[in-house]
């Protein structure tokens, strides 16, 4: 397939795609816990969403339209998703730590530098599941703001047979999204941030737990 029609096929995915987000998470019933720590860490600069990749449906729809940039990979996937995001209101930075990398850390610093949040999936765009590569705390560090651990969970699923077990949430489940305490790399370079994932981790496992009890 030409490269014309694979992007005609993706205009036409992601057209059906919102279309089926917009009547399913309409019969969501949404719970928020632990907000005021995110409402705390934005009064003093944009964010970080620190998210895990199997999360992100709905994830997109809970924090559509708030302002948020999105890293999304130059995979052919990604290009799916990042037409759903874009239409439910999202910037995008297209690049990952596999693919890309030097112009998604670029990107996202403008992003955050332009007082836009910035959201990432720490195990992207390929995994391994639960997972975090080190650059959603290379760029916090870099550019000096906080990270907020956010996941999400639901009782009624379908789960996708993919590397992430990427959820959808059935029509009228309870979507529960907790959002954990803010991070701030305490280290004074990239490379000493880039040693702190296994906090991240643990901030993300204990997240998904709550979301999901």
């Amino acid at each position: 397939m030409s490269d014309g029609g694979a992007d005609r096929k993706a205009v036409w995915i992601a057209r059906v795609g919102v279309w089926l987000l917009r009547l399913l998470a309409h019969t969501w019933r949404v719970n928020r816990i632990n907000e005021e720590a995110l409402r705390d860490a934005k009064t003093r600069g944009p964010i970080i969403y620190a998210i895990w990749h199997g999360q992100l449906l709905p994830l997109l729809w809970t924090h559509r339209n708030r302002h948020v940039s999105v890293i999304i990979s130059e995979h052919s996937d990604g290009e799916i998703i990042a037409r759903i995001a874009s239409a439910l209101g999202f910037r995008t930075v297209r690049g990952s730590t596999t693919r890309g990398a030097a112009r998604a850390l670029l990107g996202a610093t403008r992003e955050l530098e332009s007082s836009f949040d910035l959201a990432v999936t720490v195990d992207g765009p390929r995994g391994p599941a639960g997972s975090v590569a080190p650059g959603t705390l290379v760029i916090a560090q870099r550019v000096g703001v906080s990270i907020i651990p956010t996941a999400a969970g639901a009782k009624r699923t379908w789960r996708l047979r993919s590397w992430d077990r990427f959820m959808i949430p059935k029509p009228f489940a309870r979507v529960t999204v907790v959002y954990g305490a803010p991070i701030v790399p305490s280290s004074t370079s990239a490379r000493e941030a880039a040693d702190e994932t296994d906090g991240l981790r643990v901030a993300l496992e204990s997240a998904t737990a709550v979301a999901v009890s």
